[in-house]
């Protein structure tokens, strides 16, 4: 058996968008810049995908901007914040917890003369909703909070923010802008500009996160707001983002945009039923278990983050490897660099408690057999690390 449980870190595509995108590489192969029929035909795919991206963010297709990913979008908008907003202000606040395609800009902004102040959070990655109102001056220009976080599943109030930023803003005449990195909330919790995430002015997504490709990404800016382009070329994305759109991976995120909203309900459902039978049975099961992410509501349904104390959550991953369970100890993104999670480090945990960590992340296709099968594997690679090691 093969459970695939490292979804945060990127997702099998959807049948449909594999098959879309070979089409379109067969087909929809014209420039949708060139004026001839071939390029108009990829143009008007294009179109489509920027108005199915639109819907899922309760946005207008002029507020989408196709990108190569997650981290350009992100750098995008700190960079463009600060380029654009330099005269009137310095400060850029952020949560401790960022994904480094948010903190790494900062800190390069940082160097650049910019004060940035990071916000802490809590033992389940809640963020500290006091140090950021706090925060907030009247030289803060821009504001960067996560969706969800990527390692303990913790849904970000940014509805909250957004109406915190808002009564400053109005309070202060000040211009101070949101920012939503929503590459793991995208297709997990809804994220409308109109509804639950009304006053935020920037999100970034990826599509490899909810079934499309890799290397495409989008962003979300809020009409009436001009930030400087981070790719400067041709032109295309409305001077936005420079270079040959890339039509396949724009016709597979559409895609599978489309799929995720028309789907929401009945993926996140199967998401959160995978989670909590593992959950329930890890409890049940494996003793010295600590439960790092949420067990409540603010908890995204597709994330469940576990230290198995006694353990080496490395360790533990090979050993589930060699059963077909495939998880992970972190951030994909960032597990090639050297030192402790960061997250988890903000979050309070002890150096064996970070040690020992696992995360499980779902996806609809995940089912209650396959959580018998992997508790049962878990429970045996835990025993069997803590009789061969020093676990008290």
């Amino acid at each position: 058996m093969l459970v695939y449980l490292d979804n945060s870190a990127t997702t099998r595509q959807y049948d449909q968008v594999t098959d879309a995108m070979a089409e379109a590489m067969r087909e929809t192969y014209g420039n949708p810049s060139s004026l001839h029929s071939l390029g108009v035909a990829a143009e008007k795919k294009v179109r489509q995908a920027r108005k199915a991206l639109a819907s899922a963010f309760g946005a207008s297709e002029d507020e989408i901007y196709f990108t190569s990913g997650g981290t350009e979008s992100d750098n995008t908008v700190l960079a463009g914040a600060a380029g654009a907003r330099k005269r009137t202000g310095r400060k850029i606040i952020v949560s401790a917890v960022e994904h480094p395609a948010v903190l790494e800009p900062a800190r390069r902004l940082e160097k650049a003369g910019f004060e940035v102040e990071y916000i802490g959070v809590d033992r389940h990655c809640h963020l500290d909703m006091d140090q950021l109102e706090a925060a907030l001056t009247e030289d803060t220009i821009l504001v960067s909070v996560m969706g969800v976080n990527n390692e303990a599943g913790t849904i970000m109030p940014i509805g909250e923010i957004a109406r915190l930023k808002d009564k400053y803003n109005k309070a202060h005449g000040t211009k101070i802008w949101l920012h939503s990195d929503a590459v793991q909330a995208l297709g997990k919790i809804p994220v409308s500009v109109k509804k639950e995430w009304q006053g935020v002015d920037f999100i970034s997504a990826s599509g490899h996160k909810i079934h499309g490709p890799k290397g495409i990404g989008v962003m979300y800016v809020r009409k009436g707001i001009n930030i400087e382009s981070f790719m400067v070329g041709g032109g295309q994305e409305r001077h936005m983002r420079s270079g040959t759109e890339n039509t396949p991976g724009i016709i597979g995120f559409g895609l599978a945009a489309r799929m995720a909203s028309e789907s929401f309900a009945e993926r996140t459902a199967a998401m959160a039923a995978a989670r909590n039978y593992l959950l329930e049975g890890v409890r049940r099961e494996i003793p010295d278990a600590v439960v790092n992410s949420p067990e409540d509501e603010t908890c995204c349904p597709s994330v469940l983050n576990v230290s198995f104390l006694g353990t080496r959550g490395e360790v533990i991953l090979h050993t589930l490897e060699q059963d077909g369970i495939f998880v992970s100890t972190g951030s994909a993104c960032s597990s090639n660099k050297k030192g402790q999670s960061h997250v988890l480090t903000a979050m309070g945990l002890n150096d064996k408690e970070i040690e020992s960590a696992i995360r499980f992340s779902f996806s609809e296709f995940n089912t209650i057999e396959e959580m018998d099968y992997v508790l049962d594997k878990v429970k045996k690679a835990v025993t069997r690390f803590r009789k061969l090691g020093s676990f008290r």
